[in-house]
């Protein structure tokens, strides 16, 4: 470990629970360990972190009895951060020590972990293996504000409490708590994430519920032609461009497997699974829904695959759960799914 980075880490063992207060805020003080699910923050017991000296070793030493992992309370900051790139977690250690910034040096170079490329699909693989279940967190929050009760099969989401934004290059870099969806291929490998960071105050309809920056939404990696799954893609499958929009329509439909392409243009270049026989095209009211639609109707008939576009009677079908209620989402999406479809995916009025 080089000389800086073994200083911070003595220095942020001198404040060890005060950096597990901040960083592992789901654990709580046992004597004199810090004790926690994990060290990604999650809910548990299993993680012990030193709060202070004793004879089994220094303060800031933690140690999963779960998994067998260890380390110090830099491993802290970039687990439950989700950092990338060791340069920033030595900001954040300074920053949290109200230490000065250094200035920049070629020698810091020698400090950097093998950064993942900005924007590739291994450093979207990265963010995903640090983030943990939704269960419990303010994405599930998030997701049951905007009506959608529906939360099975949804291993391909995920929260992570410090997700970092950056504006644009000159800007400062920020933390939101973000939820973070793995972009899949047809075989179930990950080519990408799409990050959504949402408000911590909770649900508002200025923002529905997404953090007040400028792009909200923002993905990395390998997207094209794959897509956000929610079930397992059998003869029956549909596709549309937002998560949200997608996981709408399994209230009302929570058997049918479906595909959030996150981006009109995405829509459109979905890769087809073998056993495909009929694909369902949830359609945004806009001009870019509408031509999406008709490229993938067309790639659809070309490909001697049943095309049916479902469309929504608002802006898409996530409005139509919140402002008209699941009921009538139910009854606007059986007026418009095959009859052989409706007993075998659609959910009965409670």
């Amino acid at each position: 470990m080089p000389r800086e980075a073994t200083e911070l880490a003595h220095r942020l063992g001198e404040h060890a629970e005060a950096v597990c207060r901040r960083y592992l805020s789901a654990g709580r003080r046992c004597g004199n360990y810090w004790q926690v699910g994990d060290v990604r923050n999650a809910p548990g017991r299993s993680m012990f972190v030193r709060l202070s000296h004793s004879t089994k070793g220094p303060p800031g030493k933690w140690t999963d009895a779960a998994t067998g992992e260890h380390g110090d309370l830099l491993d802290v900051i970039r687990e439950s951060l989700g950092l990338l790139d060791f340069k920033d977690v030595v900001d954040e250690a300074r920053s949290f020590l109200s230490m000065p910034q250094p200035i920049s040096d070629p020698t810091e170079r020698g400090m950097r972990a093998a950064p993942a490329p900005a924007g590739s699909t291994e450093a979207a693989r990265r963010l995903f293996s640090m983030s943990r279940s939704i269960s419990r967190t303010l994405v599930e929050a998030y997701l049951r504000a905007r009506g959608i009760t529906a939360l099975h099969e949804t291993a391909s989401l995920r929260f992570h409490p410090r997700c970092y934004y950056r504006p644009d290059e000159e800007a400062p870099t920020e933390t939101w708590p973000a939820m973070i969806a793995a972009v899949t291929d047809l075989n179930g490998k990950l080519t990408g994430v799409h990050r959504t960071w949402l408000d911590p105050a909770g649900f508002s309809e200025a923002h529905l519920g997404r953090a007040p920056i400028d792009t909200p939404r923002r993905a990395i990696g390998d997207l094209l032609g794959h897509a956000v799954r929610f079930g397992v893609c059998g003869d029956v499958l549909a596709a549309g461009e937002g998560i949200e929009t997608m996981l709408s329509q399994r209230v009302a439909l929570p058997a049918l497997p479906m595909i959030g392409a996150l981006s009109a243009a995405h829509l459109a270049a979905i890769h087809f699974p073998e056993t495909l026989r009929r694909l369902y095209i949830a359609r945004d009211n806009d001009r870019a829904g509408g031509g999406a639609v008709a490229t993938l109707n067309e790639r659809a008939n070309t490909a001697g695959i049943e095309a049916i576009v479902l469309t929504p009677q608002l802006g898409d079908f996530n409005e139509d759960l919140r402002l008209l209620g699941p009921n009538a989402l139910r009854t606007i999406l059986r007026a418009q799914i095959a009859p052989q479809d409706v007993a075998r995916f659609l959910a009965q009025p409670n």
